[in-house]
C-alpha cells in the first residue's frame, strides 16, 4: 500500500512540474494545489476546478503536499484534513511556518463539522473551511476569498501602527495570522520567536474575551501593534473591569487549589490567570494598567553580532 502511494506521490510531481509552466494565450493560468488522498474526490474537484480555469494538481498524502507548495507556489491550496501520513492540521500550520509558503492560500475541505475542528483550522492558518458536502459556488467563494487575502497581504507594509478590533474567537485567529505573516516579513525576529509572540497575543487576547468581556459580542477586544525600530510593541484592551493582580483567580491558591475547577468547567472558561504566567517566558517585558485591562507587550530585536555588518 505504501510503495504504491509513493509511486503515485512521485509521478503527480512530474505532473505538477509540467503544469506549472502552463499557459493559456498570454496568461498563465492559475494553479491549485489538491490535497486529498481520496482519488474520486480529487479527480471531482480537479474537474470543477478545470471549469473555472484553474490548472489543478493533486498530492495524495501531507509531505507530497508541502513538497509541491514549496517547490511550485501554487495560487491556492484545497487541503483536506484527514490525510495518511499527517493531519491538514499539522501540513496548514507547516506551510504557515515557512517563510517561502507563508503566503499561500489555504482552503481546508473536510467533513469535520463541529466548532472545535474549524477553530482548530483557523488556529493554523486556514483562510476558509468548507465542510463537505458543499457547493460549488461555495467552493469558489472560499477560493476567491483566500486569494483576496494574499494579494491584501501583499500590499500591506506593516510599519508604524496598526489598530484591530475584534469580538470572537474565529475574528481573533484571523487577525492573530496576518500578523504573524506581517511581522515575519517586517521584522528581523526569528520564526520560533513571531511564533511566541503570536502565542502571547494569543493567550492575552483570550483572557480578554473570555475573562474580561464575559464572551460579550457587544464588547470589543482592541489590539495595537506598533513597530519601532528597535522593538515590537503589542497593546491588548479589553472593555471589562480589570483585576486585581494580588488576586488572580488562578489555580495558586495555598488553601484549596482546585476549589474554582468545577465552577471554571460549567462557564466554559479557562483557568485564569495561567495565561499571564505563560506570557511571562514569552516576551522581554509585560505592563498592565492601573485597572488591570490593558497589557502591552514589548519584544526588543536581536542585536547584531559585533563584527557582523559590512
Amino acid at each position: 500500500m505504501s510503495s504504491t502511494r509513493g509511486a503515485s506521490s512521485s509521478g503527480t510531481i512530474d505532473r505538477d512540474r509540467a503544469a506549472a509552466g502552463r499557459t493559456t494565450g498570454t496568461t498563465k493560468m492559475a494553479t491549485a494545489l489538491i490535497v486529498e488522498d481520496h482519488p474520486e474526490q480529487a479527480r471531482l474537484v480537479e474537474r470543477l476546478l478545470g471549469l473555472r480555469g484553474f490548472d489543478a494538481v493533486i498530492a495524495e498524502d501531507g509531505e507530497t503536499g508541502l513538497l509541491m507548495a514549496r517547490r511550485h507556489q501554487p495560487d491556492v491550496v484545497l487541503l483536506d484534513l484527514m490525510l495518511p501520513d499527517v493531519s491538514g492540521f499539522d501540513v496548514c500550520r507547516r506551510l504557515r511556518s515557512d517563510r517561502a509558503t507563508m503566503l499561500t492560500p489555504v482552503v481546508m475541505l473536510t467533513a469535520l463539522d463541529d466548532r472545535q475542528h474549524r477553530m482548530h483550522g483557523f488556529r493554523v492558518g486556514a483562510n476558509a473551511y468548507v465542510t463537505k458536502p458543499y457547493g460549488v459556488d461555495q467552493l469558489f467563494e472560499a477560493i476567491a476569498a483566500a486569494r483576496a487575502w494574499r494579494e491584501s497581504m501583499l500590499r500591506r507594509d506593516l510599519q508604524g501602527e496598526i489598530h484591530v478590533e475584534l469580538n470572537s474567537e474565529v475574528t481573533l485567529l484571523k487577525d492573530l495570522n496576518d500578523f504573524l505573516m506581517n511581522v515575519c516579513r517586517a521584522t528581523p525576529l526569528s520564526n520560533d520567536q513571531v511564533m511566541q509572540i503570536r502565542q502571547a497575543v494569543m493567550e492575552m487576547a483570550q483572557n480578554a474575551i473570555e475573562w474580561g468581556n464575559q464572551h460579550r459580542s457587544d464588547r470589543l477586544v482592541e489590539i495595537t501593534y506598533r513597530v519601532h525600530q528597535d522593538r515590537l510593541e503589542i497593546v491588548i484592551r479589553d472593555q471589562g473591569r480589570g483585576f486585581d493582580r494580588q488576586d488572580l483567580p488562578h489555580a495558586a491558591a495555598a488553601d484549596d487549589p482546585f476549589t474554582h475547577l468545577d465552577v471554571r468547567d460549567k462557564l466554559g472558561l479557562r483557568a485564569g490567570g495561567f495565561g499571564l504566567l505563560i506570557c511571562q517566558g514569552m516576551v522581554d517585558e509585560m505592563k498592565y494598567n492601573r485597572e488591570g485591562n490593558e497589557v502591552t507587550l514589548l519584544k526588543r530585536y536581536p542585536r547584531p553580532e559585533a563584527g557582523s555588518g559590512p
